[in-house]
């Protein structure tokens, strides 16, 4: 059953293979860390968006979602708002922050390409439990098994 929600924004776990091995990139908004993902908007569908946003907030164009459409959506915070994630990977390194066109203003100060250990370190539990699912599903080949007790 999907949760009861007020608003839903989807999102990408973007990975880049590397000599030193895979790297998940975060986006930082003020202190938090995060994949990138935004709002759904009316009509869009969520993998739409998803991709959308991707492009928007780092310019990478060149996805690949080996893993097909799987995703996970997050426990509702803020007031009611999930956020559902995909997994895909990408050859492009170059990330560009933009300003969001209608403000003017940068949704994110920085980037980073990060080691899952690494990765541990900087995102906040609800974004932790997107980032094991999606590591279990790229070193697996699979969606690992979890219950409600997880989430």
């Amino acid at each position: 059953m999907t949760p009861a929600r007020n608003h839903l924004s989807a999102g990408v776990v973007v990975l880049h293979e590397t000599p030193a091995g895979r790297r998940f990139l975060l986006l930082r908004a003020y202190s938090y860390w995060d994949f990138p993902k935004g709002a759904v908007e009316p009509g869009e569908m969520p993998m739409q968006a998803a991709i959308r946003e991707v492009r928007e907030e780092t310019g990478i164009q060149a996805l690949e979602f080996a893993w097909g459409e799987a995703y996970r959506e997050t426990e509702p915070y803020n007031r009611g708002k999930v956020a559902r994630y995909y997994v895909a990977r990408t050859s492009q390194q170059k990330v560009t922050l933009v300003a969001n066109p209608e403000t003017g203003i940068r949704e994110h100060m920085e980037y980073r390409w990060v080691s899952y250990t690494q990765a541990l370190k900087l995102v906040t539990p609800r974004v932790k439990l997107i980032l094991d699912w999606a590591d279990g599903l790229t070193q697996n080949g699979q969606m690992p098994k979890m219950n409600a007790a997880d989430w």
